[in-house]
């Protein structure tokens, strides 16, 4: 129990930062600003924002801001700049371009219609976002769209894209007002770590300085994720978070240039398409609106750390008393081995369980995401529980066949069913996320937390209560060959930089040793 709290203890210490990310008495320069909240998505033409909605956020953001930046102007956000006015911010406003040119069109006249209407307010038009990243739309035709836009206003004009992209496309250096660049560490090809990100950002500044020499650069968008998978060493988190705010604010006030955070408010919507990480960008809570970072008080990774160490001993007392009801019935039948494995599982489980819980939370997306990583919270919580019972009475692990095989095979106990539902939930939901992490990588989240919670004392059964003789079944053996696959490719697609990777790996390879140990009777 001891080990849990002092895990705890180091898990949820607090960093006190020189400055507060977010501080009232000295406003940030711009930051984005998206309204969507709930369901609402940028993805759907039927989304209507609504003015009481949009009010609400800009007399928020007034608090801490004297601009924001925007990237569209449809599904209601044309009301942005009008509102922008009465609650005294000045508006950066977005153009989004893309391969619909009627739409592109639309776009456009919207933005001249607002500058021209709201000329102390509309500060910049942003002419297309990331337009030739995506390859929706030709530099030349941008630079055509530019110039026609330009031709219609009097306030500046720019473009916005990733860093690289001004840099191979320098024929626009003579159609914009000022350069208007995107830096955003965790998504370089060669990810940056927080502790570089500001560093990073500064080099890029001054490279894109020298190559456009002349015009002003604008860090358009520039911040760190508070959630989601790691990248190499770049590690999501609050406290990166907090600091990579903190540390380009402070950069940017020593060196005099100007920067656009990215972003206002947590989009959900973006899960659908960018996993965990893409919604958890803002500097505000999506949903509750409610500012991470307040002035004054230590930024946590685990601020409800007492709670989840509170669990963790409780999961842990569970553990053992599970033991110790079974050494009841059976006496003198368990050695040192196992009550040192049910130690070992007892104090992974209570330290892990607060870790796992919490990923549930914020990296469940929709109904079909809470279903799958709250299984396997549940598998991998009674896992433990149902090893030490395994360990103490001397029960062999149950293989597959022992629950869906013909009916001379399957098992009348209700505790090896169980068992043998936990490993099997374990297997299937490792299985799917391990497939997912070869696939499809780039938005998956680590599961690794809750797979060495099941995985750990689905082990120490194998190891130290051997099966009898009997033949390998195939389930089993299928999925120790894709978790074994998916460990060796996983592991050198992430790079050895990526702990949350390696970790996950090493829950694979466990597994994998695991089920090849099986045996059907």
């Amino acid at each position: 129990m001891g080990a849990i709290a002092v895990v705890w203890w180091w898990l949820g210490t607090p960093v006190h930062l020189v400055r507060a990310p977010i501080d009232p008495n000295d406003k940030v320069q711009c930051i984005s600003y998206a309204p969507f909240r709930n369901h609402q998505t940028s993805l759907s033409p039927a989304t209507q924002v609504s003015r009481e909605q949009i009010a609400e956020d800009l007399a928020q953001l007034a608090e801490i801001t004297d601009c924001i930046r925007t990237y569209a102007n449809d599904l209601g956000l044309d009301q942005i700049p009008e509102l922008a006015a009465r609650a005294g911010l000045k508006v950066i406003q977005g153009i989004f371009l893309d391969k619909d040119k009627q739409k592109n069109q639309t776009q456009i006249s919207t933005a001249i219609r607002l500058a021209r209407e709201y000329p102390e307010t509309v500060i910049a038009l942003v002419v297309g976002n990331e337009t030739l990243l995506r390859k929706d739309i030709t530099v030349s035709d941008l630079a055509d769209t530019i110039r026609s836009v330009k031709a219609q206003v009097s306030v500046p004009v720019t473009y916005a894209d990733v860093w690289e992209f001004w840099l191979s496309n320098r024929e626009l250096y003579d159609v914009v007002d000022f350069v208007t660049i995107h830096i955003l560490p965790y998504w370089e090809n060669v990810p940056i770590p927080a502790e570089s990100a500001v560093a990073h950002a500064d080099a890029i500044r001054r490279q894109v300085a020298a190559a456009f020499p002349g015009k002003e650069i604008l860090i358009g968008e520039i911040g760190w994720p508070s959630q989601g998978r790691m990248r190499e060493s770049a590690l999501p988190s609050p406290v990166n978070q907090a600091r990579v705010v903190s540390e380009v604010l402070d950069l940017a006030r020593r060196e005099h240039f100007r920067v656009n955070l990215f972003e206002a408010y947590d989009e959900s919507w973006k899960r659908e398409i960018e996993g965990t990480v893409g919604g958890s960008w803002g500097l505000f809570g999506g949903e509750e609106r409610v500012l991470k970072y307040p002035a004054g008080i230590p930024v946590s990774n685990f601020p409800l750390w007492k709670l989840q160490m509170c669990s963790g001993i409780a999961l842990a007392t569970l553990v053992f008393g599970a033991a110790w009801l079974t050494s009841r019935r059976k006496p003198g039948r368990a050695g040192l081995a196992s009550w040192f494995g049910v130690a070992i599982s007892a104090t992974t489980a209570g330290i892990l369980f607060g870790v796992a819980a919490q990923k549930v939370f914020f990296e469940s997306i929709g109904m079909g995401g809470w279903l799958l990583w709250s299984s396997l919270l549940v598998a991998a919580t009674v896992s433990p529980v149902l090893g030490a019972n395994a360990l103490i009475s001397g029960r062999p692990l149950p293989s597959c066949q022992e629950l869906l095989g013909p009916k001379g095979y399957r098992t009348e106990s209700m505790l090896v069913t169980m068992h043998g539902l936990a490993l099997i939930g374990t297997a299937v939901i490792g299985t799917a996320t391990a497939l997912g992490l070869v696939f499809d990588p780039r938005f998956i989240d680590f599961p690794f937390a809750a797979l060495t919670m099941a995985a750990l004392p689905l082990a120490a059964v194998t190891l130290l209560n051997p099966p009898g003789k009997g033949s390998r079944p195939v389930a089993e053996t299928l999925f120790a060959g894709v978790f074994v696959g998916a460990a060796v490719y996983v592991g050198f697609n992430e790079g050895p930089a990526n702990w949350q990777a390696i970790w996950t790996c090493a829950a694979y390879l466990l597994l994998a040793a695991t089920l090849w140990r099986v045996r059907a009777s």
